[in-house]
């Protein structure tokens, strides 16, 4: 074996160690995970994206692995990502040095943050400074973005569609607020050509990132997403060509840079696409949202909420780009070669999957007055689910076939005008129907109004919840039967059914006819007048649901057959106002929400509730503690009076009982002391004596009766 060859057994027969910055962003988490899941010198043999935990060769070996560390952007919030090996946190750039030393592959990210381009350039500089003291090369990769072309001139003003390519790095010229990037390009480009065996280094351009949850187009997605806006907004004219790469594919490159470092220094990392911004929206909008676009104002654009001064520069850049390098000299596994527009449903399943956003189909059944659409209203508003009413499922199918017949008489395209005369047709059928059926449609009608609804991109993206129907099991057959299901030889269809619309989630609100009748009997008249909820149109609607609730064959049997087993709740235990009992037991089935949480708006409203109930609180606490104290005052002077009129009571039946006790004393005093004091008081009046007191002791001494 030569040395040549040896020394690239050596090399592959030990961890490389790849040094990522914040390892927990958008574009950090991608290149760690792509790294931490390549076999070194294999050119990006990724591991499956679902496993995060474990990178091991089909023999259960690790030794052919990147080892991946990095800084952490925020570790009060974040956790490092369980394939990274090490999360630094560093008080001082000398610390973070010592880290960086360490390792073979270091790679900044200046995109995500701009203010990593300080760090980036010091980064580059302080390992230049310690060449001499390398143990083995090294490789430093700079990240950057493609907006340091943004102000570049045509290379041929006649023909402005010519791509630039790597070759043209020396001519390019950044957008404004882009000129920190591309001086630190230029740094990172010169210092590696110092001393190359021991320290190379790399800039790649990276186009607009897309994919693993989106972070440029993510304010396009989630827009798309809620449905909120009649029509996707489009910034400008959307003729603007955008430089775009899948998050993993630019990963992918920067792996191969660092299996077979290329003699470039300077390559663009963009797919084989040339897409305006316009046709991205519009793809976007068919996919996940509602197939329009409307094109805003840059000034309209800028009063975004959701989009930033930075992601707005970015999304208006027009450049038309040729990665040569990347596309012939890599060996890419790609996930989006061909681009955005063409993976659309693979990129929008990928953000569904990363953001965690899954629809929630749930379906709440039960007798009339049972409680559903109350329920089911406090449910979607916790969820933000839709919640589907048959009167306002008819409703909607009506006024849109209005709007759309409508248009048949209005210029148009061609395939507008069929759909117009459709629906006009449709509407005189519906029309006659409803004539002949007592006001009433007929049930093929309402399951397609339903179809249409649950295929319609706002159920699809956050889901619903149906209310009360189907009513009968024939019509939740035809209703979540496969579009693709052929008949068996009996002539009855098998129990296939529509994935996409089909309630994961089946609760029966269980109560008997007594207990309804009773429930709508103590209801307001208010609340009862004009309503199904009379006497009679209950007793009616009552009727209505056993009949077609027999107990061979129901709605229930229909979900219990395909294994979808309803939940039976006995609302006769709940005697609240809001059923809250009922509404917490389906929240345990459904479990934790699948979309996004509260916006800013709504954040604000639920802190503002939150006060408004803490004031209310407080205020009703404040009341009871000055009730009490006015309730203890009142009691302590009740007391007070109730022990003051006792101790009279006391005083006089005590003095009775001494004067009764005294009775004794004061008869004997008057018949057998008194006459005899009395005399003597009377001579010793007469006498005046020189002390009194010893003339009457003697007095009464000589005078005092004999008592037997």
């Amino acid at each position: 074996m030569d040395d040549e060859k040896e020394e690239q057994v050596l090399r592959k027969s030990r961890h490389p160690v790849v040094f990522v910055n914040h390892v927990d962003t958008y574009v950090g988490k991608s290149i760690s995970k792509v790294f931490a899941g390549s076999i070194v010198g294999a050119n990006s043999e990724a591991a499956d994206n679902e496993s995060q935990a474990s990178y091991q060769t089909p023999g259960g070996k690790k030794d052919n692995y990147y080892k991946v560390v990095g800084t952490i952007f925020d570790p009060e919030k974040n956790e490092k990502p369980a394939w990274v090996q090490e999360g630094y946190k560093y008080a001082k750039k000398e610390e973070l040095l010592q880290h960086i030393l360490q390792s073979d592959i270091i790679i900044y990210d200046i995109i995500s943050q701009p203010e990593q381009v300080d760090e980036a350039t010091w980064a580059v500089s302080a390992l230049h400074a310690e060449i001499e003291n390398f143990v083995s090369p090294k490789i430093f990769i700079c990240l950057s973005s493609i907006m340091t072309w943004a102000r570049t001139k045509p290379l041929d003003p006649e023909e402005p569609d010519i791509p630039f390519t790597e070759d043209d790095y020396r001519r390019r010229r950044a957008h404004p607020n882009f000129r920190p990037h591309i001086s630190t390009e230029k740094l990172v480009i010169k210092l590696g050509k110092t001393a190359k065996t021991k320290l190379s280094t790399f800039v790649v351009a990276s186009g607009l990132l897309y994919g693993a949850g989106e972070e440029i187009f993510h304010s396009l997605f989630k827009a798309a997403w809620h449905g909120n806006q009649p029509a996707l907004q489009c910034y400008g004219n959307g003729q603007n060509i955008v430089p775009i790469i899948h998050v993993h594919d630019m990963a992918s490159a920067l792996v191969n840079i660092a299996d077979n470092p290329p003699k470039v220094r300077y390559l663009i990392a963009k797919d084989d696409s040339q897409s305006p911004l316009d046709e991205i929206v519009k793809a976007v909008s068919r996919i996940l949202g509602n197939g329009k676009v409307q094109h805003v104002s840059k000034e309209e654009a800028l009063l975004i909420k959701d989009l930033q001064q930075a992601d707005f520069d970015m999304l208006l850049v027009n450049l038309r780009m040729d990665a040569g390098f990347v596309r012939e000299g890599m060996n890419i596994n790609w996930k989006g070669e061909t681009g955005l527009i063409d993976n659309i449903e693979a990129v929008i399943q990928e953000y569904k999957q990363a953001r965690g956003l899954q629809p929630i189909r749930a379906c709440v059944l039960g007798p009339p007055s049972s409680g559903k659409t109350l329920v089911i209203r406090q449910l979607c508003k916790r969820y933000k689910l839709h919640h589907i009413l048959i009167q306002e499922v008819i409703d909607e199918a009506i006024t849109k076939m209005e709007q759309s017949a409508a248009r048949a008489d209005a210029d148009g395209d061609e395939e507008d005008d069929v759909k117009a005369e459709e629906d006009r047709e449709l509407l005189d059928a519906l029309a006659e129907n409803k004539e002949q059926n007592n006001g009433r449609y007929d049930d093929n009608y309402i399951i397609r109004f339903y179809k249409n609804r649950l295929h319609s991109m706002p159920s699809q993206n956050q889901g619903f919840i149906l209310d009360g129907f189907p009513k009968t099991y024939e019509m939740a057959r035809e209703l979540f039967q496969a579009d693709d299901v052929e008949e068996e030889e009996d002539g009855e269809p098998p129990l296939k059914y529509n994935k996409q619309i089909m309630p994961e989630i089946v609760v029966s609100l269980d109560a008997t006819d007594d207990f309804l009748k009773a429930r709508v009997m103590n209801l307001p008249e208010s609340v009862v007048a004009g309503t199904h909820n009379t006497e009679d149109g209950l007793l009616r609607r009552l009727a209505e649901f056993r009949a077609v609730n027999t107990e061979d064959e129901t709605v229930l049997n229909y979900f219990d057959e395909l294994e979808i087993h309803p939940d039976h709740i006995d609302i006769t235990q709940d005697s609240s106002p809001l059923m809250t009992n009922v509404v917490e037991q389906i929240v345990k089935l459904i479990g934790e929400p699948r979309n996004y949480g509260p916006t800013p708006e709504e954040l604000i409203e639920i802190q503002r509730i939150e006060a408004e109930k803490q004031l209310e609180k407080e205020r009703r606490e404040k009341e009871e503690r000055i009730r009490k104290e006015a309730e203890e005052a009142t009691e302590r002077a009740r007391n007070e009076e109730e022990w003051r009129v006792r101790l009279t009571e006391v005083k006089k039946e005590e003095q009775e009982v001494l004067e009764t006790q005294s009775i004794p004393l004061r008869n004997y005093l008057m018949k057998h002391v008194m006459p005899t004091l009395s005399q003597g008081l009377v001579e010793c009046t007469k006498i005046r004596p020189g002390d009194p007191v010893d003339f009457l002791a003697e007095y009464l001494f000589k005078n005092n009766p004999q008592i037997d």
